[in-house]
C-alpha cells in the first residue's frame, strides 16, 4: 500500500514513529487490516519485524463521536491496569497535518481474530469452542464490573437515559447517512422508543462487543479486547444484546457479508451464553429481547453509514465495490429488528 489517498502519509508518519520508538528501523510498511468497517486500522511493520497497529477515522466527512480517536485512546489507556485486557498504547496524535486525521498507535498483540469459519478451524475441539464463548462472556462481565470513576472513565457519558440517548443518536446518524428511504428502520425506531425498559444500573459499555473484536491467545483465552470507539456509560444489557445479534448459529438465515465463525459446530448457543452471563454477573436478563431488537436496529444504521462511506470512496478508491451486499444486509437486519420487536409484543 503506497498511496496517501488511503489515509497514510509515509514521511510524516515515519517521523512521528521515530519520536516515540527508540528502536525503530525504517522504512515502515503499512497493511490495511480488514474486518472493521468504521475506523481504518493498519498493521505497521519496520525492517526489524517490529509491529504496531495504527487506527484513524475513515477518509472524508465523519459522523462526530463515532470516529473520535481521542475518546477511544482515552478508554484503552484507562483500561490498561484493569482486569480487562487491552493493547498497550504507544501514542496519540491529534495533529491532522501528519496523516490527514487524528490517530493513535498500539502495540501489536499476537494472536488470531476469529471472524470466519476458516479462522475458527484454529480451535477445532468442541471444548475449546465452548471455552472461547464462555471466556468472551466472562470478559464482558469483567468490563461491566469496573467502577467507571475509579477507572477514570466516570465522565465518559451521562449515567441516565442510556437507551433514549442511543435511539436519538443512531436515528440522527441514520438521517445523516442514509442512501434511501427504509420504512422498516423508521417503524422499529418508533416501537423501540415506545417500549424503553427502566435502566436500573450504569456500567462501562463497550458498544460493539463481539467475537471478532477480541484477539485470542494460542490457547483460546482472551488476549485483548479492541475497537472501543463506541464505548460509553450505559445499560450493560446493551452489550449482551448486541453479542446475541452477532453470535450466529448454524441454522440461522444467512445475512449478506456475514458468515461468522460461530456457525461452525461446537460453539455455544446464544441461550447458553446469555445464561452464563446471568449466572456469573448476577444480573436479571429478562429484558434481553429488547436489547436484541435494539442491537439489530443499531447494526442496520451502522452498516448504512458504512455503505454511504463505501460509495463515497472514504475507504480508498479500491474499496467502492460491494455496495449491493451492504444494502441487502441493512434491509435484512432491519427486518430482524422488526421480528424481535414483534416477539416483545406477543
Amino acid at each position: 500500500m503506497n498511496s496517501e489517498s488511503d489515509g497514510i502519509a509515509r514521511g510524516p508518519l515515519e517521523e512521528w514513529f521515530r519520536s516515540r520508538v527508540a528502536t525503530l528501523e525504517p522504512p515502515l510498511d503499512y497493511e490495511k487490516i480488514h474486518g472493521g468497517l468504521s475506523n481504518l486500522t493498519f498493521l505497521v511493520t519496520d525492517q526489524a519485524g517490529s509491529r504496531w497497529v495504527l487506527r484513524r477515522p475513515p477518509l472524508g466527512a465523519r459522523l462526530g463521536s463515532a470516529h473520535d480517536m481521542g475518546r477511544e485512546v482515552k478508554v484503552v489507556s484507562a483500561l490498561a491496569d484493569t482486569p480487562v485486557p487491552v493493547p498497550p498504547v504507544v501514542g496519540y496524535c491529534d495533529d491532522e497535518s501528519v496523516t490527514g486525521a487524528p490517530f493513535y498507535v498500539m502495540e501489536f498483540v499476537e494472536g488470531p481474530v476469529l471472524r470466519t469459519p476458516d479462522q475458527a478451524a484454529l480451535f477445532s475441539g468442541a471444548d475449546q469452542r465452548r471455552r472461547i464463548g464462555e471466556g468472551l462472556v466472562e470478559t464482558m462481565v469483567a468490563i461491566h464490573a469496573l467502577d467507571p470513576d475509579r477507572t477514570g472513565l466516570g465522565d465518559l457519558g451521562r449515567r441516565d437515559g442510556y437507551v433514549a440517548r442511543q435511539l436519538k443518536r443512531w436515528s440522527g446518524q441514520w438521517e445523516k447517512s442514509k442512501t434511501r428511504e427504509l420504512e422498516t428502520v423508521e417503524l422499529v425506531h418508533a416501537k423501540l422508543s415506545e417500549a424503553i425498559p427502566e435502566q436500573t444500573e450504569t456500567t462501562i459499555v463497550h458498544g460493539d462487543y463481539r467475537l471478532d473484536n477480541v484477539i485470542y491467545s494460542p490457547l483460546g483465552e482472551v488476549a485483548a479486547v479492541v475497537d472501543w470507539e463506541l464505548c460509553t456509560l450505559g445499560d450493560p444489557l446493551a452489550d449482551l444484546g448486541l453479542l446475541m445479534v452477532y453470535w450466529a448459529e448454524p441454522e440461522d438465515e444467512s445475512i449478506p457479508l456475514f458468515r461468522p465463525a460461530t456457525t461452525e459446530p461446537g460453539f455455544p448457543t446464544r441461550a447458553a451464553l446469555a445464561a452464563h452471563y446471568a449466572a456469573i454477573s448476577g444480573r436479571d436478563i429478562s429484558q434481553l429481547d429488547y436489547f436484541v431488537a435494539l442491537g439489530y436496529w443499531k447494526l442496520a444504521v451502522i452498516l448504512e453509514g458504512v455503505l454511504a462511506r463505501f460509495r463515497g470512496g472514504q475507504y480508498g478508491e479500491d474499496a467502492r465495490d460491494g455496495g449491493e451486499e451492504f444494502a441487502a444486509a441493512v434491509e435484512q437486519l432491519a427486518e430482524a429488528a422488526s421480528r424481535a420487536i414483534f416477539r416483545l409484543e406477543t
